[in-house]
C-alpha cells in the first residue's frame, strides 16, 4: 500500500541520521550512481539536485555552484553538516519556487516516491535554461523481488512501496512535461562487489544486447524541448589542401546563414596554388566575410581546429573543400540547429542514392558497419560517422575541447573527437541526410585501407571510453 506524502516525509525524517550507515552497506550501488553522474556532468557547472538526501551525489560532481533540495528536514540537516560549501534547502520536488537556472539537474532514485511524476518534471522547467541537461536514475522494476528480499535480511534499507514505472513510462512523462530524452542507458547487472568478477560482469556483460535490459539501474539524459527558432551568427570552416579548383565555387554557393556568415579557409601544404587562389577570391568578393589562415601543423584535424580557434561565429560548420557535400545544404544544417532540432547536426551520406564514383562499394559497406557500431557505442543513432559536414555550437565545441583530456590524442581525423565529446556531454546528435556527389576537382586524400584500420581501432577505443567504463 502506498503512503501519503506526509507519511513518506515522516519515514525519511525517521531514517535521516541512519541513511549514510545504510548506504555504506550498499556502497557499490551508490558508487555506481556517482560514476554515472561524474561521467555526464563535467566539473565546474551549476548543478541542482532534486531529492538530494545527504548530499553525496551533488558533492561527487564537484559543481561551481551546488544547490540541493529535499522535503526531509533531517536529510537536509545531515547534508549541510557534511557539505557546508553547498546550499541545501527544505523544498518539495513537486512545488519548485526557485529564481535560478542551472546547467545540470540531478534527479536520482526519486521518481518512485513522487505522487505526481509528470508534475515534478514540469517543475524542472522552472530551473532549466535552453541548454540544461537533466540526469535521471531509477531502478529497474524487474529487481523488485530481489530488493525486497534484501530488505528482509537486513542488507538494504526498508523502503515504502514505490511507483511502478517502465523506461517507456519515464520517457513519456518527460515528453508530456516538455522534455525529450537525448540518451538512455543501463548499469549494474551484478550489484555486489566481488573483486574482478563484478568488474567483468558490470563493465562488459552488462552492456551487451538483451543482458543490458536486466541491469538494476536505468538512466536518462533529457533536455527541454525547444519552443522557438533562434538566429545565430555562423562560421563555415573549410580545410583546403590542393583544392584550388573548388575554392571559388565554395564561396559562390554558400548562402546567407543566420544573422551573419563567416567563411574561414585554412590551408596547408598545397602544391597546386590553393593559397593564392583563396587570396584572389577574397579580393574578388569583398562583400563576403572571408578569412584565410595557414594551418600550423599537418592533416585535416589540425586545419579544422585552427579554423575553429580563429572563427567568431556562434555556430560552427565544417565543409570539406572537395564539395562532395553541396554547400547549398548548409542551410538545412543551420535551420536544424536554429530550430533546436539538435545540438550536434551530423551529415549522413547513406540515405539518398550516391552519384556514380562518389563512393566505392567497399567504402559504403564500411561506413554502414561503423554507423551501426557507433550508434551502439554512443547511445544515439548515427548512420554515417565519416561525413565531414558537422554543425554545432561554439560553446559546446569549447566544452568538448575542455573534456579532451578524458579521451587523449587518439583521432587523426577529428570527426571522432567531436562525436565522442558530444556523446559524453549528452548533446542531442541528429543525422541530416545529404546528397553525396563525386568530386569535380582534385583527388581524394583518404587511404581506404590505412584509414579503415584506424577507424577500426577507434571503434574499440570508443568501446572502452564510452561503453565499457
Amino acid at each position: 500500500m502506498s503512503l501519503t506524502k506526509k507519511e513518506l516525509k515522516d519515514f525519511f525524517e525517521s531514517v535521516a541520521e541512519k541513511r549514510d550507515a545504510w548506504k555504506s552497506r550498499n556502497l557499490y550501488y551508490h558508487d555506481t550512481l556517482k560514476k554515472i553522474a561524474r561521467f555526464y556532468v563535467p566539473e565546474g557547472n551549476r548543478v541542482f539536485e532534486v531529492g538530494s538526501g545527504t548530499g553525496d551525489l551533488l558533492a561527487a560532481v564537484k559543481p561551481s555552484e551546488g544547490v540541493g533540495i529535499d522535503f526531509s528536514g533531517g536529510m537536509v540537516s545531515v547534508a549541510k553538516r557534511k557539505y557546508p560549501a553547498f546550499d541545501f534547502e527544505i523544498r518539495d520536488a513537486e512545488d519548485l519556487r526557485f529564481g535560478e537556472k542551472f546547467d545540470y539537474i540531478l534527479f536520482s532514485d526519486l521518481v518512485g516516491y513522487l505522487t505526481d511524476v509528470q508534475g515534478a518534471f514540469l517543475e524542472l522547467l522552472k530551473v532549466s535554461h535552453s541548454q540544461t541537461k537533466v540526469l535521471i536514475t531509477y531502478y529497474n522494476y524487474l529487481w523488485e523481488p530481489i530488493l525486497k528480499f534484501g530488505e528482509a535480511i537486513g542488507l538494504k534499507m526498508p523502503s515504502p512501496v514505490q511507483n511502478w514505472l517502465s523506461r517507456e513510462d519515464i520517457e513519456n512523462l518527460l515528453y508530456l512535461a516538455g522534455f525529450e530524452v537525448v540518451k538512455k542507458g543501463e548499469e549494474l547487472l551484478f550489484p555486489i562487489h566481488i573483486p574482478l568478477l563484478s568488474a567483468v560482469i558490470n563493465r562488459f556483460l552488462a552492456h551487451l544486447p538483451l543482458l543490458r535490459r536486466l541491469c538494476l539501474v536505468n538512466y536518462f539524459i533529457a533536455r527541454p524541448v525547444p519552443k522557438e527558432r533562434r538566429e545565430y551568427t555562423a562560421s563555415v570552416v573549410i580545410p583546403a589542401r590542393n583544392e584550388k579548383g573548388n575554392v571559388e565555387a565554395a564561396v559562390q554557393r554558400i548562402g546567407q546563414l543566420g544573422r551573419h556568415t563567416e567563411i574561414v579557409f585554412v590551408e596547408g601544404g598545397s602544391a597546386d596554388g590553393t593559397a593564392e587562389e583563396i587570396q584572389r577570391v577574397i579580393e574578388k568578393y569583398p562583400e563576403k566575410d572571408i578569412k584565410f589562415f595557414r594551418q600550423p601543423g599537418r592533416g585535416k584535424k589540425d586545419a579544422v581546429w585552427e579554423g575553429f580557434r580563429r572563427a567568431a561565429g556562434e555556430v560552427f560548420m565544417i565543409l570539406d573543400a572537395d564539395l562532395t557535400v553541396r554547400p547549398e545544404d548548409l542551410s538545412k544544417f543551420y535551420n536544424a540547429i536554429a530550430l533546436g532540432r539538435g545540438e550536434f547536426i551530423n551529415g549522413s551520406r547513406l540515405v539518398y542514392p550516391l552519384e556514380k564514383q562518389a563512393m566505392r562499394f567497399l567504402n559504403i559497406l564500411a561506413n554502414k558497419f561503423f554507423g551501426l557500431a557507433f550508434s551502439w557505442i554512443l547511445g544515439q543513432r548515427i548512420k554515417d560517422t565519416l561525413c565531414g559536414t558537422k554543425v554545432f555550437f561554439k560553446k559546446d565545441y569549447e566544452k568538448i575541447m575542455a573534456g579532451r583530456k578524458y579521451f587523449g590524442e587518439f583521432d587523426p581525423f577529428g570527426d571522432f573527437d567531436l562525436l565522442f565529446g558530444a556523446a559524453k556531454l549528452g548533446l542531442k546528435i541528429v543525422d541530416l541526410p545529404v546528397r553525396y556527389q563525386a568530386r569535380a576537382y582534385g583527388e581524394t586524400q583518404i587511404s581506404r585501407w590505412r584509414h579503415g584500420w584506424l577507424l577500426l581501432k577507434m571503434t574499440f577505443f570508443g568501446l572502452f571510453k564510452l561503453k565499457f567504463i
